[in-house]
């Protein structure tokens, strides 16, 4: 085979790799189909490239009892070895010390703690922290972490998916072609290393944490990842590890109804919606999905939502589109639509990206469309941008790598330097 050739191929293999061609079927109501064996793949990738070991990390406690029964451990194992890796943080069986030598190196034998790798961390002038997270089989996702401004604390916003199920128009993250379901393991992950990077271990009390809330905002719509969503919020919440109260998890969705009444019966966390217009006029052109959960299944969901009060209420989300949801009226049909449901507004200014058809709407309206919501008996506070300027605002998250690699195997290829993947 000629140099020639073989260039040729590594730039249609990356060409493939990031075409913008839609690789999964997309329907009328903006929905990609997953190739069911994705996840299958990224599963024996992780295996391989720990050389058949099984990860820990992800592994329900009743999984993990089991995996120590398999090699003929006391059921007294589990919380201990738990505690190692969700209250300790640590990452290699022999700085469990409570553990003797030989079961550290039985453990060592068969298992692995396992992390994903971190190509990109970037900390904005505003003190937001994003990681781009390479996994075992070379995909990836990104997480945020988003500082309050009041207080030390603040939100790890966490990713569900590689790309996203759903195709909003006003989104950047679901540009980009849904590739696959991230795993339980590879969810809970995205927090161990943020507390990581900002050396959070052992886990402290609710009081002190720095990393205090976790949102499901991040790419992907979780629940169309439901199983490995809700195993990993499980693990996140659990007394003898992370240790997070529920009522400091929200999930946002964009109104997966049929999931919705299974998430509020099966963990109960924080609902926050993906709310954007108050007509199904409006939301059918900007965000598909309502065309098949339209608006009054959505707000029925919404009433029946499990311990939904005062103390307690559902977040609808509501990005700032100029001339589109942004007018009084639209404020009204708002307050409407909700009627009943215990509920606070979150207005989000559009964050532009590349490309983009919307602009947002300006400071003076957004602020009058917040105002009107309050004089309707609502709050509705406007979110200042954060992270703007290294892409971790809401809306902006996607991994640019791939088309990175792309560009660099085109320059290397142009100046003689043979292919290296």
């Amino acid at each position: 085979m000629t140099t020639d050739t073989t260039a040729a191929d590594a730039v249609a293999r990356e060409d493939a790799a990031v075409s913008d061609a839609p690789a999964n079927a997309v329907s009328d109501d903006g929905i990609e189909k997953l190739p069911l064996q994705a996840s299958d793949t990224a599963a024996k990738a992780a295996v391989a490239a720990d050389h058949g070991k099984r990860d820990l990390v992800g592994l329900s406690r009743e999984e993990l009892g089991a995996a120590m029964a398999e090699l003929g451990e006391k059921p007294f194992r589990v919380k201990q070895v738990w505690q190692w890796i969700y209250n300790k943080g640590v990452t290699d069986f022999e700085s469990m010390t409570n553990l003797s030598k030989p079961l550290r190196e039985k453990l060592d034998a068969h298992f692995v703690i396992r992390r994903p790798s971190l190509p990109v961390e970037q900390t904005s002038e505003d003190g937001t922290r994003k990681w781009l997270m390479r996994f075992a089989d070379g995909k990836e996702a990104e997480t945020v972490y988003i500082p309050d401004v009041d207080e030390p604390r603040g939100s790890v916003c966490i990713s569900s998916q590689v790309g996203c199920t759903l195709t909003c128009k006003f989104c950047h993250t679901g540009t980009q072609l849904l590739v696959r379901n991230l795993s339980a393991a590879e969810i809970v992950s995205q927090f161990m290393v943020a507390r990581d990077s900002y050396g959070e271990w052992p886990s402290p009390t609710d009081e002190s944490r720095r990393l205090s809330n976790v949102v499901m905002m991040g790419m992907g719509e979780p629940l169309y990842n439901y199983d490995n969503v809700v195993k990993a919020l499980k693990i996140l919440v659990d007394g003898d590890g992370i240790a997070l109260s529920r009522r400091r998890i929200t999930l946002s969705t964009s109104g997966v109804v049929p999931e919705m009444y299974r998430l509020g019966n099966d963990i109960n966390v924080n609902l926050a919606v993906s709310l954007h217009a108050a007509t199904d006029e409006v939301r059918n052109r900007i965000m598909p999905i309502n065309k098949k959960y339209p608006l009054a299944e959505l707000m029925k969901a919404c009433r029946e939502y499990p311990n939904v009060s005062n103390a307690r209420r559902i977040t609808f989300e509501y990005v700032m589109l100029k001339d589109v949801n942004d007018s009084d009226a639209d404020a009204r049909a708002l307050a409407k639509l909700v009627e009943g449901i215990p509920c606070k507004f979150n207005l989000i200014p559009f964050n532009p990206w590349p490309g983009s058809q919307f602009e947002c709407s300006s400071w003076n309206r957004i602020r009058k469309f917040s105002d009107a919501l309050y004089d309707l008996g609502f709050s509705a506070p406007i979110r200042m941008p954060r992270g703007r300027d290294i892409l971790a605002a809401c809306g902006q998250l996607k991994s640019e790598s791939e088309r990175e690699r792309k560009s660099l195997l085109k320059a290397r290829l142009a100046a003689g330097i043979p292919d290296e993947h």
